[in-house]
């Protein structure tokens, strides 16, 4: 076969091969191929069509002598690759089945492409097996069990006082956050720009730390806040008694706490028989999530201390007394819901955590 011989196209060939050029729906490798054999016809040169359609001198000789020795039928590929793979119901099962076992090279969750490899299988194949079946490899959750045995009638006393409280008395949730950070970035910070995030130095001076004491009033949204270098018992009982004072005389005064040992001492139960009104509720071992206040915690966190920068431990005091203040001019009572009572994490005797 004479490799440098002149293509001549048949009237029919040519308008096939034009065709493949202008059509939309082809493979763009059959539209190279169609180009190739079309330029050589019309006597380019090598170095032209390999600027015109971008490819190698052997790409070129390959598909002239095919197309030559076979006409047509020479320009389709030979390798058509693997036939596609049919999800079945039994190779579903076994996606499933094989991402909830450990992976064997001792890392802790499966990916769509390590388990597709594992399995013979398309990576999507595996994205949209989880993806129907709410699997979600790479994400996990935190939990805490209680092992108060007293748990439900703990739960209910509080969650009573949430959604149908004493008339006429106050409810208030209590707890501390402590040892809260002054922390002050040693570089500037560069402000937020379009396509950019704010981005803050990896350096800090850390001045001090310091506790916040607070007290929700679960019927009006209202946070009393009281900063201290450290929490103890007697600077809890003070606080207690503010938050006796901020009520007329008489009231009852319904404390909901959790179990620190601060909560539970002599001066905490000389302060309660001192003011016969006030009754503590304390929350089930290792169920703080009981207490309002942890969302309020919670929410100063992501608007204040996470990204705020404090000059001293007197800066983050005075910014903190600042957000309560501005959290009471528009405070708003948590709405608060328990509907699955029967959904919780236990733990059984055999120390295997279930959801019941």
């Amino acid at each position: 076969m004479e490799i440098n011989a002149p293509i001549t196209l048949t009237d029919e060939q040519r308008s096939e091969l034009l065709q493949r050029t202008r059509s939309r729906r082809a493979r763009a490798e059959d539209v190279r191929r169609a180009h190739v054999i079309l330029m050589l016809a019309a006597g380019e040169s090598y170095t032209a069509i390999q600027q015109a359609v971008g490819c190698f001198p052997a790409y070129i000789r390959r598909w002239k002598v095919r197309f030559i020795r076979d006409g047509m039928p020479g320009l389709g590929s030979r390798y058509r690759g693997q036939p596609p793979r049919i999800l079945t119901p039994q190779l579903e099962a076994r996606i499933l089945a094989r991402t909830r076992q450990a992976p064997p090279d001792g890392s802790t969750h499966w990916s769509t492409r390590k388990l597709a490899t594992v399995l013979g299988v398309s990576h999507m194949m595996i994205a949209r097996v989880w993806a129907r079946a709410g699997l979600q490899p790479h994400r996990f959750r935190r939990y805490m069990a209680s092992t108060d045995p007293d748990f439900e009638t703990k739960a209910a006393d509080i969650i009573g006082l949430y959604l149908n409280p004493p008339r006429h008395a106050a409810v208030f949730a209590v707890d501390e956050k402590s040892a809260i950070q002054a922390l002050d970035r040693l570089q500037p910070v560069l402000p937020l720009s379009p396509g950019r995030a704010e981005r803050h130095g990896f350096e800090y001076y850390r001045h001090g730390t310091v506790s916040l004491l607070a007290a929700l009033n679960t019927r009006t949204g209202n946070v009393l806040g009281q900063t201290v270098p450290r929490h103890t018992s007697a600077v809890f009982v003070d606080f207690l008694a503010t938050v006796v004072a901020s009520q007329p005389r008489g009231k009852e005064i319904h404390v909901i706490l959790d179990n620190l040992s601060t909560h539970k001492t002599t001066r905490v139960a000389d302060c309660v028989a001192a003011h016969r009104n006030v009754h503590l509720h304390f929350t089930p071992t290792y169920a703080s999530w009981l207490n309002q206040i942890e969302l309020w915690f919670s929410k100063m966190e992501r608007d204040l201390i996470a990204r705020g920068i404090f000059s001293s431990v007197g800066d983050l005091r005075r910014k903190i007394m600042r957000y309560i203040r501005l959290h009471n001019g528009h405070a708003r009572p948590v709405r608060w819901t328990y509907r699955d009572p029967s959904h919780r994490i236990t733990v059984t005797t055999d120390s295997d955590v279930t959801g019941n």
